[in-house]
This record gives structure tokens, sequence and C-alpha cells, in this order.
């Protein structure tokens, strides 16, 4: 759940404190954008977006920026018009702090102490298998398509369905009832036909604490016409033993083939003792994690077919990675990228108090976002020589050294330096690529230019303006296309400059040049993650919204692409 850091200089602090510490107000109905340029006739459907628009509550507020209270805001593009909107999820979080006029739901980084009487979740701590305390369904960090439905998500075991179109909050999810998982991650996968893969912890479940990979299906029979959800046929794919049974790894993404599931269980950890009695001790969740350096980073690669890993024990350095870019298959290895940091110092960076305090000072003391490859053999030679380097591939300089024991010690191949929120052309993932779209960050989390990289030839291209912070940038395909970077990206672009309005801007993702960009009049968020949704998905009765659309089918069927 990283932020871009740009190499820019930094803005006063009474930017950040608009950026990070302000609360946003809602944009209920859908608003025209200004459209200057011009944006291809192909481009139709809906940019939907999710991340943190609220930090204070009455007097009270939050620790935090990841605390914030869910902002949904969507663009919908139709006829090279572009309308938008916003709207506070309607959590159970969200309409208790409300109620209250006060944080009465504790939060990751910020522990509330509401009045006893009216505590709706006073059943925190019980016997040991119940540790975990029933935590917040504030779904902020991602959007998540299941078959025809759209889910608000966080990394708790809550997640919320929304209507994609109204940005309306619907009914409230536990992943628990489906699969024993206390956490989950916010950034599943989805194979070609739909079904989405997703991994979450189970915290000394009958006496073990398990990483669980569970798959959901696109379609199951009898749902579309009853009305059930897809997650009721959820069901475990594969559980990996945690090492430790009260310090699971804390993990924010994982990594897929064609053939295996990669999983990186890291160092930084949670402790389950010091998470049940947090709320007696008055400190928040997240101050029980900690970053271990001294241990080694697992490699867990996974067979799909077989739903076992693979029985070799890989490992690397110690280090910290939110963010699996893509993975792929090369003559008999599994090759991974991933965007790797020294240490979790960049999550300390996000309290607000760091925020807008000391922020440059704070900022460099964080470790650069790194692009990392690693390659891990699925099968090793039995007579290579302890010391000898498994991996033969052209391809790469990354390395695997056996060792005794049956180990090997994998050092990645380090392609680039400074980038964070990492997304592909989705057709590739899995598969062998060669574009990375992200945020170029350097030494603070001031993203002001969007980046291209190209994996080949380990060249870039940038997009960058003063007084703008893009978003995550989100790379939608030309209809038909065949190469890999044929289509657009899409990023909402926040502004610091009192006289430039944000907007929604969007490039030719061959050349990075701007094509267009849609300003709005609104008091816009800076996100976190989201997804696309294109026209041709939408069913007959259920056109993008616009100025004249009303509600009243807004329950109707639909089938966005993932």
């Amino acid at each position: 759940m990283s932020i871009p850091i740009a190499s820019s200089s930094l803005p006063p602090t009474s930017s950040m404190e608009i950026i990070f510490g302000r609360n946003k107000k809602e944009q209920l109905e859908p608003v025209s954008a200004t459209v200057t340029g011009k944006i291809p006739t192909w481009l139709q459907g809906t940019l939907l977006r999710n991340g943190p628009g609220m930090h204070t509550v009455g007097d009270s507020k939050y620790n935090h920026w990841f605390d914030g209270l869910a902002l949904l805001h969507s663009f919908s593009i139709k006829d090279g018009e572009v309308f938008y909107r916003s709207k506070y999820l309607q959590s159970d979080t969200y309409n208790a702090n409300i109620e209250a006029n006060k944080i009465v739901v504790s939060e990751f980084g910020t522990m509330a102490y509401p009045d006893p009487c009216k505590n709706i979740f006073s059943k925190a701590f019980s016997y040991l298998s119940h540790t975990i305390p029933d935590f917040t369904d504030n779904c902020l960090i991602n959007i998540m398509k299941c078959g025809d439905d759209f889910y608000a998500t966080t990394e708790t075991n809550y997640i919320r369905k929304i209507n994609p179109q109204t940005l309306e909050t619907l009914e409230k999810v536990d992943y628990r009832k489906y699969v024993a998982v206390n956490l989950a991650t916010s950034h599943p996968h989805y194979d070609e036909a739909g079904n989405v893969l997703n991994m979450g912890t189970s915290i000394v479940d009958k006496g073990r604490t398990k990483y669980v990979i569970f798959k959901i299906p696109a379609t199951a029979p009898g749902t579309k016409k009853k009305g059930k959800s897809l997650l009721k046929h959820a069901e475990v794919f594969c559980s990996i033993p945690s090492r430790s049974l009260l310090s699971p790894s804390y993990y924010h993404s994982f990594g897929v083939t064609e053939n295996y599931v990669i999983f990186l269980e890291q160092p930084f950890k949670l402790d389950i003792l010091k998470m049940a009695t947090a709320y007696v001790r008055g400190v928040s969740w997240a101050s029980c994690m900690s970053f271990h350096r001294e241990d080694k980073t697992y490699i867990h690669i996974i067979d799909q077919r077989t739903k076992k890993p693979v029985p070799t024990k890989f490992y690397t350095d110690p280090m910290v990675v939110f963010h699996h870019v893509n993975a792929y298959e090369e003559d008999g290895c599994v090759l991974f990228d991933v965007i790797a940091y020294e240490d979790s110092s960049l999550y300390q960076l996000f309290y607000l108090a760091n925020l807008n305090q000391n922020f440059e000072e704070n900022s460099r003391m964080t470790s650069v976002p790194t692009l990392k490859r690693f390659a891990v053999p699925l099968h090793v030679d039995k007579n290579a020589e302890v010391g000898s380097n498994l991996i033969k591939l052209a391809s790469t300089r990354a390395t695997a050294l056996k060792e005794k024991d049956s180990h090997v010690y994998c050092q990645p191949e380090v392609l680039y330096e400074g980038l964070e929120l990492p997304r592909i052309n989705y057709a590739h993932n899995g598969k062998p690529y060669r574009y990375i779209f992200a945020a170029e960050v350097q030494w603070s989390p001031i993203p002001t230019k969007i980046l291209k990289y190209d994996i080949l030839t380990k060249s870039s291209l940038k997009w960058g303006e003063e007084c703008c912070w893009p978003a995550e940038p989100l790379f939608v395909p030309t209809p038909g296309a065949k190469d890999e970077d044929d289509g657009v990206i899409l990023s909402a672009i926040v502004s610091t400059h009192p006289q430039k309005l944000p907007f929604l801007l969007v490039l030719d993702a061959k050349n990075f040049t701007e094509l267009a960009r849609a300003s709005v009049d609104v008091d816009m968020h800076l996100d976190l993650h989201g997804l696309f949704i294109p026209a041709a998905d939408w069913s007959a009765e259920k056109q993008i919204p616009d100025k004249t659309q009303e509600d009243e089918n807004s329950d109707a069927p639909i089938t966005p692409q993932a």
C-alpha cells in the first residue's frame, strides 16, 4: 500500500496538508469535465478508483494516512465526454464514526476508544484462537471484480459490495464465512476466464497459522438467477504453514505465472500476542508490526497443477515488498519482478505527523523502492556443486546459488531504482512481458512523474508537470491491439496549485505524449488503486452514467472486464 515518491523539490507544508490531511468533499452527482485535446473514440468506459479521503471526524484525527475513510470516485468516458463523481464508502465504520462525530472504530494505525456503552465492536479478544479483533470494514485500498459484482477491498477479512455506476455501498461480506482467513490482500489475480485468485492469512486456526491461497469462480450454477454470491463457491487452493505460529509475515500482494504462484514470506511480521493486547496497552495494531533485518525472505513457489509447494527451499536477503509487478516461466525457471525496499520505513513515513512536519528530513530516511528481478530454478540438479549458479538464462543476471541441505540462495538483478505503484498490460499477466507503467519515485512520497520502463532496452519515458501529483497509472489496451503498449495510460492528477484544477490524464502508452485531459472543478483526493470497466462490458440496460441518468436501474447486472 505504498505511494509514489518523486525527485522534484518538495511542496510547502500547506500543500502536504491539502493532499494528506484535509477531508475531501463528495461529488454525489456526476459533473461534466472540461476536455482539452482529443480522447480516442474507442475509449469508452469508467475508471473506478479508491483511496483515503477523510482523516478527521469531529475533533478526532487518524494517525496514519492509510487509516483514512474510503472515498470512491470515478471518471466515466463516453463519446469524448467525461463525467466525474465521488462518494464515501458507507461502511459500518464510516456510519459509526459519523453518528458519534468522532473516531470510534480502530484502524491499523489508530486505536479508537469509544464510550463503553456504545462500543459495537467490544468483542475484541477472547481465546488464543480469536486473538485478532473484529477489524474494520473501511475498504479503502482497491476495487475487486468478482463475476458481475464489484467490491471495495482492504486488507482485513471484510469487503464491501458496491454499485460501480452510482458508487452506492451495498452489502458487507466477511471472507471468514467462506474461507478461514483473518487478513486478505487487496491485489487478487484474474485468469482469462475471470476466476479470482487471492491470498489471506489464517491466524492460530486449530493451532496453526498459515497462508491460504483461495479461488473464487467467475460463474457458478444458479448464482445469476438467484442473485447469490460467488464467494459461496470459493475453495482453498493451497495452504502454506507460517514459519512462526505467532509472528506471521505481512504481505500486500503475490505473483502468478501460468502454472505457479509466487509468495514471499518476508521478515516484516505481525506480533499476534502484542496485537491481542494492543487495545488495553493503548497502542495501535501497526505498532505490533516490525521488520526483522536479521531474518531471511523465503520464496515459496506453488505449483497450480498439483496445488503443492515446490519442495526446494528458496530464500533471499531481508526485504519488504508491497507490490509484485509480474512473473513468468522461461526455460525451467520462474522469473518474477517486485518493487523491493531495504526495510519497513515507508510505512512509518505515512504517519500524518511525519507527512506534515519535518517531511523532507523524514522522507530521506526512507529506503528507495527498487525494481528487482528474481530467477528461481524449478528443477535443481542434485549433482550441481555447492555454490554453483543454477540460472543459465541469457535474459537475466539474477542468480540462484546452490547451498547445502537443498537450500537455494537467490540474488536479484536490479533493473531500476525509484518507481512504485506498477501496472502492466494485464493481458501479459503471468506471461513474458516488456513494459512497466509506474510512478517514478525517489526520496519523498510526492508523485510528480509517470514512468514507462522498457525491460528489454532498460530505457524509460516520463510524463510530469509542475504542481501535479499523478495517481497509479492504469493501462487500457486499444481494441484488437497486437503490440503490448498499444493503448492509453489513465491517471487521476491532483493539483497543488490553487489555479489548476485536478484532471484525468490520457497518455498515448507508446510514446507517452498527452492525448487529452479532462479537468473537473471538484475536491479530488489522491487515491491508491482501481480498475477500468470498458463500456462494451456494461449491459444495454446500464449505460455509462451521465448528468441525466437516474438511479432506478442501479442494481441491473453488469459484466465488466477484469
